[in-house]
């Protein structure tokens, strides 16, 4: 049976339901049909003097082909913790429509432990997505009008540092040329589009914590420079308010379910390998307010989304994560060890044994910031005993716990175990502590991440990178931490290099200034900040059926 012919049996509560035992009175709720709805922010002010919650962060292995399953099990996990008694939520992002017709396919979760309705979230949702997509290109339009009218910042069409965005794969508008036509068209220039998940707006939105530092945030965005090389900020063209506007109702969180009705909060959706990679700081820091346990998950692998997790979200949100649940698969770790995609499902012992070193590496990882970690292995129909059995020996050879789940047969029945372990870790005060500290410069930042998570031997900085570096210096922006754009399929910049590389060379092409949502971004390897289509789309296999049903997301 499918996920999406799963979701369809769950019995859904009434949001009003979920929002009464969370603790949302109804004058903070705002309705988007029977089963979702958004949070008025005034909240805020009912809950100053609450108590926060314990955070409890999921993350992964180098994720493969094969799906490791992270988001299931951080679903299954707040569901378990609520099975056994403990007030627990879980905090999510919301899918981009690009993956999900394209490789992905559905993103809430699988099986058992899914988050509902899945059809409203993968496709429109609340409309978050719409908001950020127009904001962003409403400054875009807002730039091109400044240049074409002649106003004064005099702006240079060649060193515009703003793209165009779209929720959508589309290789085809990576590199473009806008405002052909002639004169009354626009000034000709050269232009690009990025995917939405990869805007700054979208990093903003899960950055900011009210209007006031939306708005902020905003007015701090490097836009590009003047025919005299004079940065240019938004506030110099005074149109904060106006894109600040368009994401008013995106900044409130979205409550929506689990299927077994546990409380789930599914806000914003930066990308883990081009940015911050995790849901807003307003939904976590709302259900911290609200319950005992929240369980929330960081993109990709830890490498991507935990250290940028760790470095920039919990340093600005002022986070003290209790620890980490890293997800790993036989599947997984048999690919690492040089098993092909084909051949994931058949048993090999020697795999698994030369794959457990890329787990090694971000066991190793989780120590460097103090935290407590617990290694979920999800388990998948073709796994053998032996096979888990020579994962649990070496997790436990390396002074961790594991423990084996499977969230999508059995819901939260499938991590009791694992939920135990989580509550009584949560009992024991937080040692988080940040990688690195700000004062460095932004180049040590890049090579401190290099050489710490990812394991490499030396940083390559091409002259254009190196250019960049000098930029950042003069215009102020040294002492921001660094969101590092890198390949999500492997621990090095090189897609192709799986298990634990080593001696390996990671190259900055260049490094862009993210000034509105505090952090600057290395591009590494040959990363791209617009994805394509695979051969055969997701798309292809998704349809709506004559009553009106979507059918095959996944």
């Amino acid at each position: 049976m499918s996920d999406i012919d799963i979701s369809k049996k769950a019995k859904m509560k009434p949001i009003t339901e979920i929002a009464k035992e969370s603790g949302v009175p109804d004058e903070f709720l705002e309705l988007y049909g029977k089963y979702k709805a958004k949070v008025d922010l005034n909240i805020f002010k009912r809950l100053k003097d609450k108590k926060d919650g314990k955070l409890v962060l999921v993350s992964a292995i180098t994720p493969t082909p094969a799906g490791e399953g992270k988001t299931t099990v951080s679903i299954g996990i707040s569901m378990a913790l609520n099975k056994i008694g403990v007030r627990s939520a879980v905090a999510l992002r919301e899918p981009s429509m690009g993956p999900l017709f394209g490789i992905k396919g559905g993103a809430t979760g699988g099986g058992y432990s899914q988050v509902l309705p899945m059809e409203d979230i993968n496709m429109h949702f609340t409309g978050d997505m719409h908001a950020v997509t127009t904001a962003h290109n409403l400054l875009s339009a807002l730039i091109d009008n400044h240049i074409f009218r002649r106003k004064k910042p005099y702006i240079d069409p060649r060193r515009i540092k703003w793209p165009r965005v779209i929720d959508m794969n589309d290789r085809g508008l990576r590199y473009i040329v806008a405002g052909l036509g002639g004169r009354k068209n626009g000034v000709p220039r050269e232009t690009n589009f990025q995917i939405t998940a990869s805007s700054e707006i979208m990093a903003i939105l899960c950055l900011a914590e009210d209007y006031p530092s939306l708005k902020n945030k905003i007015s701090n965005i490097l836009i590009g420079f003047t025919y005299d090389g004079e940065p240019v900020f938004v506030k110099d063209l005074k149109v904060e308010g106006a894109i600040a506007s368009v994401l008013r109702d995106a900044l409130k969180p979205n409550l929506v379910q689990t299927m077994e009705n546990t409380p789930a909060f599914i806000h914003g959706g930066p990308f883990a390998n081009i940015a911050q990679g995790t849901n807003s700081i307003i939904a976590t820091k709302l259900a911290l307010k609200l319950f005992d346990i929240v369980v929330t998950e960081a993109g990709f692998g830890f490498d991507l989304g935990a250290e940028k997790y760790f470095d920039i979200v919990s340093r600005y949100a002022g986070f003290q994560p209790e620890g980490v649940v890293l997800v790993a698969t036989v599947r997984a770790i048999k690919m690492h060890g040089g098993k092909k995609l084909r051949e994931i499902n058949q048993p090999d012992v020697e795999a698994v044994k030369r794959g457990v070193v890329n787990l090694e590496k971000h066991m190793e990882n989780i120590s460097k910031f103090g935290l407590k970690s617990v290694v979920a292995i999800n388990r998948f129909t073709t796994d053998t005993e032996e096979e888990i059995d020579i994962i649990k020996d070496f997790i436990e050879f390396k002074g961790f716990k594991g423990v084996v789940v499977d969230f999508w047969g059995k819901g939260s029945e499938g991590g009791i175990e694992i939920a135990n372990i989580i509550n009584e870790e949560c009992k024991t005060p937080s040692q988080y502590k940040p990688l690195y500290e700000l004062d460095i410069t932004t180049e040590k930042k890049i090579e401190v991440i290099a050489k710490e998570i990812y394991g490499s031997k030396a940083i390559d900085f091409t002259p254009r990178a190196k250019k960049d570096l000098k930029k950042i210096k003069e215009l102020g922006f040294d002492n921001l931490p660094v969101c590092i754009a890198k390949t999500q399929k492997s621990l090095s910049d090189n897609p192709k290099l799986l298990g634990r590389p080593k001696d390996f060379l990671v190259t900055v092409r260049e490094i862009k200034i993210n000034s509105g949502a505090g952090f600057n971004v290395p591009v590494t390897g040959e990363i791209l900040l617009m994805p394509g289509l695979p051969k055969n789309p997701s798309a292809e296999s998704i349809d709506l059926n004559d009553n009106g049903d979507i059918e095959g997301l996944f």
